[in-house]
């Protein structure tokens, strides 16, 4: 069951479907993600979650139907082209430059804006120069952001699990994002992690009116912080909701929350 999509979301996809092979990883499934809030897509290992943040951002391309961002048909284009035009994502598992530091890992997510040619760049003058100071001090707000100025200068591969979620984040955050996809930001991280993850995310959206695309396994988080919920299963599409209605929802409970034990 797709949601009901028009083109008043900053982000919509469209009755997306994909396969691999005989394999049918995605059938006419549909999203609508609005600016200022998080839209989290829950559902079993296989579900099909994260072939879904795949084709939005342009690593698949779909056997049929729609991605639109504002309303502008941005379905079967290259991965670049979509960061371009404002989706950031992270990864279900860490994409990080582990030999490079936490500033210079940062420092690359501010690649589409970066205009400045190779040869002013090698001088380091005039354009360059300003693209140069004005790019470090964004990455500069997002690690005070982050409260990881202790850590800026470290190689990220010497980080533990959580710290590397927290710097993949900020990666994508410095693309300056109208759309931030999350897949499972919260993965292998305690409590207490998880926790201030939560916060950032809310804090990002209620600060910059992103839209949030959230694939998350922990269903005490999403039930917190999600204003949406999608639930896939096996490539489809079986409910869509607020929070208390996917949780009440019996189709929900019997294929991915589990039976209610009997008493």
């Amino acid at each position: 069951m797709a949601e009901s999509t028009g083109t008043s979301g900053r982000l919509v996809v469209d009755e997306i479907a994909k396969s691999f092979g005989g394999v049918l990883a995605l059938t006419g499934v549909g999203l609508t993600a609005r600016s200022g809030q998080i839209l989290s897509i829950i559902g079993p290992n296989g579900a099909g979650k994260t072939t879904l943040l795949n084709t939005i951002s342009g690593v698949f391309a779909p056997d049929r139907g729609r991605v639109l961002l504002d309303g502008r048909d941005i379905t079967r284009r290259p991965a670049y082209y979509v960061a371009q035009q404002g989706i950031a994502r992270t990864f279900q598992n860490v994409a990080l430059f582990r030999g490079m530091t936490v500033l210079q890992n940062i420092m690359l997510g501010r690649n589409t804006h970066m205009h400045s040619g190779v040869l002013s760049c090698g001088l380091y003058w005039g354009r360059a120069k300003r693209e140069e100071i004005a790019n470090r001090r964004t990455v500069e707000e997002i690690i005070d952001f982050l409260e990881i100025t202790a850590i800026r200068q470290t190689p990220v591969g010497s980080l533990p699990l959580g710290l590397q979620k927290r710097v993949e984040l900020g990666r994508a955050l410095a693309a300056e994002p109208r759309v931030l996809m999350l897949d499972e930001p919260m993965g292998g991280m305690n409590l207490e992690e998880k926790e201030s993850m939560a916060r950032y995310i809310l804090d990002v959206v209620e600060a910059h009116d992103t839209a949030v695309v959230l694939i998350e396994h922990d269903m005490g988080v999403v039930m917190d912080i999600s204003d949406h919920i999608i639930v896939l299963d096996q490539g489809q599409q079986i409910a869509e909701g607020a929070p208390e209605q996917v949780r009440n929802n019996p189709t929900v409970i019997e294929a991915y929350l589990g039976k209610p034990h009997a008493a």
